[in-house]
Formats: C-alpha cells, structure tokens, sequence
C-alpha cells in the first residue's frame, strides 16, 4: 500500500485517483472547487465514464478514497504526488502550464521528506525540468519529478487505467523508478510494459501517439471523400487496407471528424513545440486543417438537399458528444454542425445519452431545443442528423422514425447504417464515402 496524492479531479486525476484506490492505495484527491470536493464526498462522480461509479464508491466506502482543498494537506498525506491538471491551449496552440507550475511553485516549501513528483497531464517536452525547477525554488528536501502520461480513452478510461496496453514512466532517478515500477506492478500482471526512459522521450511519447492517432483517422476521411469522387466504397477501402497488419484495422472509420479534449489540442501543442524548437510539423498542419474541414463535411449536402434554403427546416441530431460513452463535447462535430445550420436559420432539436446538460450550458444551446428520447426529437423533422455513434441509434426503428420525420431523409456522419438497406427501406440516404451504385 502506498500513500498517493492527485492534484486536480478532472478527468485524468478522478480516473487515476480511484483506479489507484483500487488496488489498496490509500489515496487524497485535492481540487480548489469546494463544492465539487463537498460533492465527491457525498460519493457523487462528477463525470460521467463507464464503470467510473462502481470503482469510487466502493473505495470511498472501504476508506481509501479521500478529497480535500488543502493542497498543504496533500503534500502531507502522499508519497508519491500525481499532477493532473489542466494544460488548456492557448490562442497560438500552445499547452497552457500555469496550473501545473503554479501547484509546483508550493510543493516545495510543503514538502518535509523525500516525494515523487508526477507530471500525470499531458505537457510539452521540457516540462519536467520547469517542474522540477519550480519546487527546487522553496524545497529543502530531495525529490523526483517524473513524466508518466496517460493513454485513457474517454469511454474505456477505467478498463484502460487497471488493464494497460503499457506504462510509460519517464525519469532517471533510481529511487523513484523502484517507486514507480512497485505502484504500477498490479496494473501489468498479464505482461504488458512498463517502459522507463527520460523525461524528454515520455513527454513527446504521449504527443506523438495522439498526433499519430490523430493523423490516422483524417487520412481515413480524405480517402472516404475522395470514394465519393470517384465511385468507390471507403467501406471496402477500409477493409482492403485494414487486413495488412502494417496498418491495422483501428481508427480507419470515416467520420465528420475528431474532437474531444486531446486529439485536437496535443496536434496543436506539438506543432507549436515544433515552431518553439524552429520546426515544422507538415503533416500535422494539414491534419488540423483537413479535421477542421471534415467537421461540416455533410452541411453543403445538407444544404443542397434543401435547394440552397434551410429557414424554418427542423433538422433533428441524434448525438452531441465528440464520441460515444462519454459526456465531452469539447471540439465535437456536432458543435460545428449545429453552428451552421443555425446560422441558415434552421431549427435544430437534439438527443444524446449523456451530454445534453453540457450543451445546454453553451450559448449555442439556448438556441435550439432537446429531446429526452431520441425518437420524439424526429417529429416533424425534415431531416435527421447523425454526429455520434451512440450503440442506441444503431439498431433503430426504421418504421417508426419514417413515421416521425416529414420526409425520410438522413444524413449519417458516422456511417451507421447499410446504404443499400437504407436505399431498399426508401430514405433518402447520405453517409461519408459510400456509392450506392456498388
């Protein structure tokens, strides 16, 4: 058992902190947000992930899962102390660090006795030297600061936490790697790595995974847009080009684009650490350009549909959140979506599982409506939109949604549906990369 501290209870911190818990740690999670602390301590999860909810309230109940605001209790408490806070992009893209080297700038003088520090966000590479030199400025004990990023998918972040693909821990303090391979060795029982190797070469790790991830799923769309071009089926491309374990059958969908809270921000970070270090990341400038781009791919045929004129046309959108099984809507599709179709003067009604409360919260959200059921939002609409792959929208009742909408008409930018079925069940039918002439 070791005494853990995570700074910061956003996404990464509450997934680490109750994951660690479950393994017997004993763990204090702090955050500024009083009410949030107080809510937490009710054993309500502020987020919603899978699986998230069993794990917290088993460990706040067997006591080893704890919140405060006192960051000065924090020090006290853990060990080992794990920084999970917000890196949000500036306006030139860059990772904002004041919260992490603000939080650094205080540990030092709290700190009576040998600790771990851990860089758990995701941050550009030299951070760790800037953490380090931030409380080495009032510490007067020895201390680690290492670089260990997450790889948590939003939607599978508990079952990747306790089962992961690797660990990456980046430090060559000798003491602190015998630390950090004791704390991670539940996690890695099945055999998976754990990889020690400098602080430089595990922060970028975690840039160059999503930026290739990243790059991945939009070269995915220019092939489905240029099928539509050309007649083919992005389907079979896929498929052909998936069996060749070189590439691999992951991240090959075509879509209106990715989102959430990492893909488009660490792009962004590592084009601009590259700028910083008088370098240019080609690639990934058309990877944000052509992303960008792919978000409204569907609003022209939307809009031809329509004759050129979408006032007073109800366009209903099943599906808010970047991606299915979580509440983000942080760079989602559907934002995008929902901007221009407003902006023709078209009335929008929405359905998500999860994430309508966050998009009430939006200005945008005062400006259309929402539907607790994703059948009630079809009525009367002239159209149906698809933005996330939901696994409730995949097995629909068709009968029943052509009985709902004024016309049969979908827009899917997820793909969802056979488009010869669609064909035969007498929808008009539009989807990303598909011919329905094959």
């Amino acid at each position: 058992m070791k005494k853990i501290t995570v700074v910061g209870t956003g996404y990464v911190g509450l997934v680490t902190g109750t994951c660690f818990a479950e393994t017997g740690n004993d763990v204090l999670c702090v955050d500024i947000d009083e009410a949030k602390v107080d809510m937490m301590k009710a054993g309500k999860v502020p987020i919603y992930e899978p699986n998230l909810d069993t794990y917290f309230e088993r460990n706040i109940s067997a006591g080893r899962l704890k919140f405060t605001t006192s960051l000065e209790e924090g020090v006290s408490h853990g060990g080992i102390i794990f920084l999970a806070l917000p890196t949000p992009p500036g306006e030139d893209g860059s990772a904002d660090l004041s919260y992490i080297l603000n939080v650094a700038d205080q540990l030092g003088g709290m700190m009576k006795e040998y600790k771990v520090i851990v860089d758990k966000s995701t941050v550009p590479v030299g951070t760790a030297e800037k953490v380090h030199a931030a409380v080495a400025n009032n510490a007067t004990v020895d201390f680690a600061v290492v670089s260990n990023p997450e790889f948590l998918r939003e939607g599978f972040a508990v079952s990747d936490f306790m089962k992961p693909d690797r660990v990456v821990v980046g430090t060559r303090d000798e003491r602190a790697i015998k630390i950090m391979e004791s704390l991670y060795k539940p996690f890695v029982r099945q055999g998976n790595p754990i990889y020690f190797m400098d602080e430089k070469s595990a922060e970028l790790t975690k840039y160059a995974a999503n930026s290739f991830l990243a790059t991945k799923i939009t070269f995915m769309n220019e092939v489905a847009n240029f099928c539509e071009l050309v007649g083919a089926d992005v389907d079979k491309v896929r498929v052909g080009i998936g069996s060749d374990s070189r590439i691999g059958k992951r991240f090959l969908f075509p879509g209106i684009g990715y989102g959430g809270s990492c893909f488009p921000k660490d792009v962004q970070a590592l084009v601009k650490s590259g700028r910083e270090n008088d370098f240019d990341f080609q690639i990934l400038d058309a990877v944000t350009k052509v992303n960008y781009e792919q978000k409204t791919i569907l609003f022209p045929k939307i809009k031809n549909y329509f004759k050129g004129d979408l006032r007073g046309k109800k366009i209903a959108i099943w599906g808010l959140s970047f991606k299915p099984d979580t509440d983000d809507i942080r760079e989602a599709p559907a934002l995008y979506m929902i901007e221009k179709l407003i902006d023709s003067g078209a009335e929008v009604v929405a359905h998500d599982p999860e994430a309508m409360e966050n998009f009430k919260a939006l200005p945008i959200g005062q400006q259309m409506s929402f539907s607790t059921n994703e059948y009630d939002a079809l009525d009367g609409a002239d159209a149906l939109l698809i933005c996330t792959e939901w696994s409730i929208y995949r097995n629909p009742d068709f009968d029943k949604m052509k009985s709902l909408l004024k016309d049969a008409v979908i827009f899917d930018g997820r793909n969802l549906f056979d488009v010869h079925d669609m064909n035969a069940k007498g929808y008009f039918y539009s989807s990303i990369g598909r011919n329905l002439n094959l």
